[in-house]
């Protein structure tokens, strides 16, 4: 587990809209920081603050690429063809879950309060992240950050008290089943496990906003990924060796 927070701002949607579709023009990391620097600075004064929110756009919709190619340029591409809002929120998910580690263990803080609670805090999404990760010094403010995030993109629901929310769980479907698989292949990519039972990999807690409609069968079809057969009915799902990242002109 990479113990480096990362994720230390709040990052609104419109700016994931706005880093997504600049990194369909350029995958240029200091181009994509211009771009965005009016379009973040509308909304925050401070220097400081808004050049680490420009790093977390460019890491999570540039520089990814670095570590990712195939995944996030599939990213790009579906989001240019996205129909829907809901489309665009798999993606932004699902690219944040690919390059914060810290984002990731928020949201499966959130995920696993939610399989028992309809309502959460703050409060215990810190407590398990505490847990997880210990008493790191900036981590109650990151995971703030985090549960703003995921406020602002609509997968928390604000309640009439404070700092309690409604987590929307299988609340959102793709309008395509590229869009599901690419979501599984990034889950499977950064999670601990080579392999998962493939209904394990659809109940992971971290996807708690997202309804699946793919089969094993589609699985299994699909380059993302390799399945064996372990027992009746037992699919074992792991991930294909992703391709170098390939030079471009850009």
């Amino acid at each position: 587990m990479n113990k480096q927070i990362g994720f230390r701002r709040n990052i609104y949607l419109a700016w994931m809209d706005a880093a997504a579709a600049f990194s369909a023009e350029t995958a240029e990391p200091l181009e994509l920081r211009a771009r965005l620097g009016p379009i973040v600075g509308a909304d925050v004064a401070s220097e400081t603050n808004r050049r680490v929110a420009i790093d977390i756009l460019v890491n999570i919709w540039a520089k990814s690429r670095d570590v990712h190619p195939q995944l996030r340029d599939e990213a790009v591409d579906l989001y240019a063809h996205s129909s829907s809002a809901a489309d665009r929120l798999w993606l932004h998910y699902g690219m944040t879950l690919l390059t914060y580690d810290f984002f990731r263990l928020g949201a499966i803080a959130v995920g696993q309060l939610s399989r028992h609670k309809d309502i959460i805090t703050s409060r215990e999404v810190k407590q398990r992240l505490l847990q997880e990760m210990g008493a790191l010094g900036a981590l109650e403010y990151a995971a703030d950050r985090v549960v703003f995030s995921l406020r602002n993109w609509g997968v928390l629901v604000d309640s009439d008290r404070r700092n309690v929310y409604t987590p929307l769980r299988q609340c959102f479907s793709a309008s395509t089943p590229a869009l599901e698989l690419w979501m599984l292949a990034v889950a499977l990519t950064v999670h601990p496990a080579q392999q998962l039972p493939f209904s394990d990999l659809l109940r992971l807690p971290e996807l708690f906003p997202f309804r699946f409609q793919v089969n094993a069968d589609d699985v299994r079809a699909d380059s993302h990924f390799t399945v064996q057969r372990q027992g009746i009915g037992w699919e074992m799902v792991g991930r294909t060796v992703s391709p170098t990242a390939s030079v471009r002109s850009d």
